[in-house]
């Protein structure tokens, strides 16, 4: 344990701990230490993404492909790795592609020159062969669509670097609707290894019968206030009894939170106020 205020370690539960700084967060300079290195690896290995098609379509500088970048803008080095490693997950993400996208049957990881992008091969009604066409010149739709799936199974592989937690901002973005169900069936399949949140507007998204209420936390702004929680008891039972779907009652507005699981305490309000940061 150690409390850190003003930049100053006021207490550690190590010898000699390394010295701490106002705009640094200290859990980075302790991670070296085992009692700390478990919560470092587990906060570092989460990826929080808002998917920029115009960061995937561009060409990319290498990098070990690890964890992929919030924008997705190191996609091309993510799926290098997955494809060479892999082939596996490689080979479900084409899979839940192409039922996204008809017609694509396959990425491939290419460089070109000091960069390097992706290839996308779709089937064409006439030719023996996929024609081949850069990121640059696929839709926003495919784009997005690719990087989601990326994002869900860059760590669920065989001896990969774990991603403890991938959260996604609304994921069905420039897909047409009839995808949701299968952009649910990929979401539901990664979170088997690893966790995952999604922020959603969709209705869409949420029509799906066996989405049960544990899963869904409802978001309400009330005064400036934003309030997050599990669902009142009205959303519960209509789901427990299948009167509507949750993307029934996100059109009816009656998908909201408990009002009594959304209050925070004294406690929590100061946990990151002026006492300073403790772990």
């Amino acid at each position: 344990m150690f409390r850190v205020q003003e930049g100053q370690v006021i207490h550690a539960s190590v010898s000699a701990p390394p010295p701490a700084a106002k705009d640094r967060l200290y859990l980075v300079n302790v991670s070296g230490f085992d009692q700390f290195r478990g919560l470092y690896d587990v906060l570092s290995n989460m990826g929080f993404y808002s998917l920029n098609p115009e960061a995937i379509r561009d060409l990319q500088t290498p990098d070990p492909g690890e964890l992929l970048n919030r924008d997705g803008s190191n996609i091309a080095s993510v799926f290098g790795r997955l494809s060479a490693q892999h082939p596996d997950i490689e080979q479900r993400i084409e899979e839940y592609l192409s039922k996204v996208v008809a017609g694509v049957s396959s990425v491939r990881h290419k460089t070109v020159g000091p960069k390097e992008t992706l290839e996308f091969r779709q089937n064409v009604r006439g030719d023996e062969n996929p024609w081949r066409f850069l990121a640059s010149s696929m839709s926003d739709g495919t784009l997005r669509a690719f990087a989601v799936l990326v994002a869900l199974f860059q760590g669920t592989g065989q001896d990969s670097r774990p991603v403890r937690l991938v959260g996604i901002e609304e994921p069905e973005i420039a897909l047409h609707p009839a995808a949701a169900g299968v952009l649910i069936d990929s979401i539901q399949d990664a979170a088997a290894q690893t966790q995952v949140i999604v922020t959603s507007h969709s209705p869409d998204l949420l029509d799906d019968e066996d989405l049960s209420e544990e899963s869904i936390l409802a978001v309400i702004s009330e005064s400036g206030e934003t309030k997050i929680g599990p669902l009142d008891e009205s959303g519960r039972q209509a789901l427990r009894q299948h009167l509507y779907t949750a993307g029934e009652l996100l059109r009816m507005d009656q998908l909201r939170p408990d009002p009594t699981a959304v209050s925070l305490s004294t406690e929590q309000l100061a946990l990151f106020g002026p006492r300073g940061s403790e772990a």
